[in-house]
């Protein structure tokens, strides 16, 4: 008898989101979209492609992968790019090969960090991926289309997770709460739902900690997650005060204060598409025509920061709040919609009417529109409203100087 075999499994620890792992697509939370679809269709059917799923840590590639190898009874092997070589993938080969032969099982080859793989590695896995030998599954957090070359993906499904929303992580920590008999005040389970930020390991990890004492109370959660809860809530008047204090600094041109919300915002674990939208809506709203740029790169560094994520994307962002606080500001553009907005009454005129089909000039329609590249300037005065109106009124501020010369050398001489 090996000294370890009178060890009881049972007193082994492992930890509890390990312990709680779904193993049917019935216990699965989240992803319901693509469940419902035609890849859960092929997993209930038990013929599945080979696959990579891309994702933020914590969204569930790793159960879903072991789900899949469940439901298909096939025999899982799992792998970490960054420890695994060839000769580990050719053991990996010879035994799924053993595996189909003598007992017409399936081998589904899981490799986490897929995207740590060299171009070597994964053109040894081509021939093997391609003839059925193995079922690949790799799972990463980086943009798959980036980081693994073109032949391994022409030869896999590539499916993105989408973090998990505050009712999946409160349903998972539910079911964790039911199997485990934990003692949780309701309110503390919202802030891990909430703090864990779609991230289903994080939140079980924090509910195992945050337990190990006892009851589990608002207040011991509070010293288990230390300061970083106490400074900013995503929720509570805190959330929308800073909001509005970002705003406001942009607005006002001081670019010390709104990198400072900024900073607040990110460092209380905001989500990075809410900031986004903020910079983006300050760029058009507050700066509109008098820097055209600002929401060029407004709406160029919110692509940018969900394309790198956290932390580097705290350097894009920066760059364009600093931009917008600087720039020269006019809300002229944001007025005149709401002025437009407010009367829209009033039929088109008819030399500006559709007269692409046939019959239309026998309505009027068209008749004696003026082209403007048939006129000097490429401009010819004629009516376009239905009703004499102004609702944009240019200020003299940045670039909107000249827009606003322009129209007046245009249609006030």
């Amino acid at each position: 008898m090996d000294l370890f075999d009178s060890i009881n499994d049972d007193k082994i620890y492992q930890p509890l989101a390990e312990r709680l792992r779904p193993k049917t697509l019935e216990d699965f939370a989240g992803q319901e979209k693509i469940l419902r679809g035609a890849l859960g269709k092929m997993i209930a059917q038990g013929q599945t492609p080979s696959l990579i799923f891309f994702g933020e840590p914590g969204t569930g590639k790793t159960t879903l992968a072991k789900i899949i190898a469940n439901t298909t009874a096939s025999n899982f092997v799992k792998v970490n790019a960054a420890l695994s070589g060839i000769s580990e993938l050719r053991g990996i080969v010879k035994e799924a090969q053993d595996q189909r032969k003598f007992y017409r099982k399936q081998t589904i080859l899981f490799i986490d960090e897929i995207h740590r793989f060299n171009k070597g590695q994964q053109d040894f896995l081509l021939p093997y991926v391609e003839d059925g030998r193995i079922t690949l599954i790799g799972a990463t957090t980086e943009n798959p289309f980036f980081e693994v070359n073109a032949a391994l993906l022409s030869r896999v499904k590539i499916v993105r997770l989408e973090k998990l929303t505050i009712d999946d992580i409160k349903r998972i920590l539910c079911r964790a709460i039911d199997a485990e008999g934990f003692d949780v005040e309701a309110e503390a389970l919202e802030i891990i739902a909430d703090f864990a930020d779609g991230d289903a390991r994080m939140a079980l990890n924090l509910l195992e900690q945050a337990t190990f004492a006892g009851k589990m109370t608002v207040e011991a959660l509070r010293d288990l997650l230390g300061e970083r809860i106490r400074r900013y809530d995503k929720h509570g008047d805190n959330h929308y005060d800073t909001a509005s204090a970002f705003i406001k600094s942009m607005r006002g041109s001081d670019a010390d204060a709104a990198i400072f919300y900024l900073a607040k915002m990110i460092d209380g674990g905001e989500d990075l598409t809410f900031i986004e939208r903020r910079i983006v809506i300050c760029a058009a709203e507050d700066v509109g025509n008098a820097d055209p740029q600002a929401l060029i790169l407004a709406n160029a560094a919110a692509q940018a920061a969900q394309f790198v994520g956290l932390p580097e994307a705290r350097i894009i962002l920066a760059q364009a709040v600093t931009y917008i606080a600087a720039a020269p500001k006019s809300n002229a553009s944001y007025l005149a919609i709401d002025k437009a907005l407010a009367d829209t009454q009033g039929d088109v005129p008819k030399h500006l009417r559709d007269t692409h089909y046939k019959g239309a000039k026998a309505f009027g329609h068209g008749v004696g529109y003026k082209y403007p590249h048939d006129f000097d300037n490429h401009f010819v005065r004629q009516q376009y409203l239905p009703k004499p109106a102004h609702y944009y009124e240019p200020t003299t501020q940045g670039y909107e100087a000249t827009i606003k010369k322009r129209l007046e050398s245009l249609w006030q001489n």
